[in-house]
């Protein structure tokens, strides 16, 4: 399959066998590393990252899946470039794409990301953007087919505030591969309708579907995957935290809802998880609300079914078949 010279912005974009072409370049690459071989493809070439809004996973899973192919970095943190500032988003597309083989960007409104992909002549990643984050579905599907074996007939269920990018991605790569996904989550937090319907017309394609519920017995029992984020989202104000806590504490991850679910179901989080009081805004919420944990409870998150530091590794292979795929090391 040839994807060189495609951007990478929205798993909207590709259907179900490039998806799937994906993790399986990802596992052929893995495997090469864990039993130390070195190859570099894409030596002489360059990639150029910008993150408007930090992170450890995406910069870590980049800098060195870029050096594993043979490729040079240059990071632009939320100081480092003048990109929507001094220099539209235009010209800097037109700037990166003559010194670089392709551009990341990581922040924050998906019409930066798509501005980014019009005006530039190379390959274009999305890092995260507030709609879609499709380098962490690739992860995901890795590991779930690493642990269950399989990705069809999967039933996959996403709890917490499912509008945003974790939730719009992981329903529409559940639907295009054939998984059972499930948002359970309070009416008010759902996807976008026009998103949902779109998702269920290819989940119907694919043998999946896509079901919104508030109930989390039922959407939960028997479930695969049991999957959550935090439920505040980068950029977004402090005011929020008081109603997010009031109205998705009760779709907190713990042991009642993992008993529900299936015996060999696997806990899944893109990281970083407030579980305990090890951070700053951990105590920061347990001297405000009291509370220890939030969307996952640290006897889930450290228990055997957790899979959490699993899928953080796969960002970095993952993220190594993509920028291969499309600067057209592997066919």
């Amino acid at each position: 399959m040839d994807l060189k010279g495609r951007d990478f912005l929205t798993l909207k974009d590709f259907n179900g066998e490039e998806i799937e072409y994906l993790i399986d370049l990802a596992a052929e690459l893995k495997g090469k590393k864990h039993k130390g071989i070195v190859e570099q493809p894409l030596v002489g070439k360059n990639v150029a990252l910008i993150f408007e809004k930090t992170s450890t996973r995406t910069r870590c899973s980049f800098e060195v899946a870029a050096h594993d192919l043979g490729m040079g970095t240059t990071y632009l943190d939320p100081t480092g470039s003048q990109i929507g500032k001094k220099e539209s988003i235009a010209d800097t597309a037109r700037v990166l794409a003559s010194m670089y083989d392709g551009i990341e960007y990581r922040g924050f409104g998906q019409e930066i990301v798509e501005d980014l992909a019009k005006y530039s002549s190379v390959p274009v990643w999305n890092g995260l953007t507030n709609e879609y984050h499709p380098t962490q579905m690739l992860a995901d599907m890795l590991t779930v087919r690493e642990k269950l074996g399989r990705l069809k007939g999967v039933k996959f269920v996403y709890m917490g505030d499912a509008r945003y990018n974790m939730g719009n991605s992981l329903m529409i790569v559940c639907a295009k591969l054939g998984l059972h996904y499930t948002a359970c989550t309070s009416k008010k937090y759902f996807p976008d309708q026009t998103l949902v319907e779109q998702c269920r017309e290819w989940a119907k394609a694919s043998g999946g579907s896509v079901t919104l519920s508030e109930d989390v017995i039922s959407a939960t029992k028997n479930a695969d995957v049991i999957y959550t984020d935090v439920w505040v989202s980068m950029g977004e104000p402090d005011e929020v935290w008081e109603e997010r806590i009031k109205e998705l504490s009760p779709y907190q991850v713990n042991k009642s809802v993992m008993d529900n679910a299936s015996d060999t179901a696997i806990f899944m989080h893109c990281l970083p998880a407030f579980h305990d009081l090890k951070t700053t805004i951990g105590a920061m919420i347990h001297e405000k609300f009291g509370l220890d944990e939030m969307e996952v409870t640290d006897e889930v998150f450290e228990s055997a079914q957790s899979v959490v530091f699993d899928e953080a590794e796969n960002r970095m292979h993952t993220i190594k078949a993509v920028m291969a795929a499309t600067l057209g090391a592997y066919k």
